[in-house]
């Protein structure tokens, strides 16, 4: 999809039908600055936009994307690519999609994450309290330590589990894993 060429279509339609991009505009229901920006290239008009741009000018949305008017052997081929390009830039990577669970899982399960350290904190302070002086902290510190490092691992790995059910779950699958 390259903007800059289905911007300068929309302009040579516009210019074709002799209206100003304010006339297009207000026909759309946008500024004559957004007008100039689809042409200018530097923005794409939304489905909506191009559904109205094509009614507008007896076009296609597949013309309009392409940039250029389409006799029907072109159509076809224009209309995959167009649909491959569209898919593409819409959708998430997986990168993105691991991602973005991660930090989900992560604002979900914080305030867990917080209080279990804190208590952690706190019994740990509260064993030096009590064990002044006597051999006993250093063994519940290490034991502790180690139940904290469990607990890091579980929360760890239950992340994943919830991560990888929903990054690698097909779309059109509708059962909702919690």
């Amino acid at each position: 999809m390259n903007q800059v060429k289905t911007g300068k279509f929309i302009a040579a339609l516009r210019k074709e039908k002799g209206m100003t991009q304010e006339q297009l505009g207000e026909r759309l229901c946008v500024t004559n600055k957004t007008i100039s920006r689809w042409e200018n290239g530097n923005y794409m008009p939304n489905i909506e936009m191009l559904s109205l741009l094509s009614k507008e000018f007896n076009v296609s949305i597949n013309e309009i994307i392409a940039g250029e008017r389409l006799e029907a052997e072109e159509f076809k081929k224009a209309a995959d690519d167009n649909l491959v390009t569209a898919l593409a830039d819409s959708t998430f990577t997986l990168k993105e999609k691991i991602t973005f669970f991660k930090k989900k899982w992560l604002r979900e399960h914080i305030a867990m994450i917080v209080l279990c350290i804190v208590a952690w904190i706190g019994i740990m302070v509260l064993l030096k309290l009590k064990t002044r002086g006597n051999s006993v902290f250093p063994i519940l510190g290490a034991v502790g330590s180690l139940l904290a490092v469990l607990f890091y691992v579980v929360l760890y790995n239950r992340m994943m589990a919830y991560v990888e059910n929903r990054a690698y779950q097909n779309p059109d699958d509708k059962t909702d894993n919690k």
